[in-house]
């Protein structure tokens, strides 16, 4: 008598141990060679911030700044910079949670902020004239406020954007 493949596969089920894909951590693994120390936390890294930027940012940005607007992650290239032209924008470039939540220090937030929104960075001219810089102590002012609706409060500053007359690309709108 034949066994059936059912069967078959019932018994490799059965002698397989459960659990053996390193659900428990294994005690006597050893860092591999040259991870030995203990590792920097971000914040006292030190790293410039377009390096903060591909640590902290680019997963969802991407790379310039593009985002992924079909996965409700919105464009910055050149456009970012428009949300210090309405009231409340400024705050809330620190408390979207990409930001609030980083591993950043306050004042490495501010820096990558203002790399980000030079004439030069991501923001692509899209700042004020009258740019000014965030510094650690604002960052840290902003960041202690959460936004209870991040859509709503994204979506009424592009609404006053519109009103003074900025072009809002498609890919910088607010997910539906």
């Amino acid at each position: 008598m034949k066994p059936s493949i059912l069967a078959m596969s019932l018994t490799l089920l059965l002698a397989s141990p459960f659990g053996e894909a390193r659900v428990i951590p294994d005690t006597t693994q050893r860092p591999a060679p040259g991870n030995e120390a203990e590792q920097t936390p971000l914040s006292q890294a030190g790293y410039s911030s377009s390096v903060n930027y591909r640590l902290q940012c680019l997963g969802c940005h991407l790379t310039n700044g593009e985002g992924s607007p079909r996965n409700g992650i919105p464009q910055m290239t050149g456009f970012v910079g428009n949300f210090l032209k309405v009231e409340g924008g400024r705050a809330f470039l620190v408390q979207v949670p990409g930001s609030s939540q980083s591993a950043l220090s306050n004042q490495q937030l501010a820096d990558l902020l203002n790399w980000m929104l030079r004439e030069e960075g991501i923001a692509g001219g899209s700042s004020p004239e009258n740019f000014r810089p965030y510094t650690g102590e604002e960052v840290e002012a902003y960041r202690n406020i959460k936004i209870k609706d991040l859509p709503g409060l994204r979506r009424n500053l592009i609404n006053r954007m519109e009103t003074m007359g900025i072009h809002i690309p498609k890919a910088a709108m607010p997910s539906p």
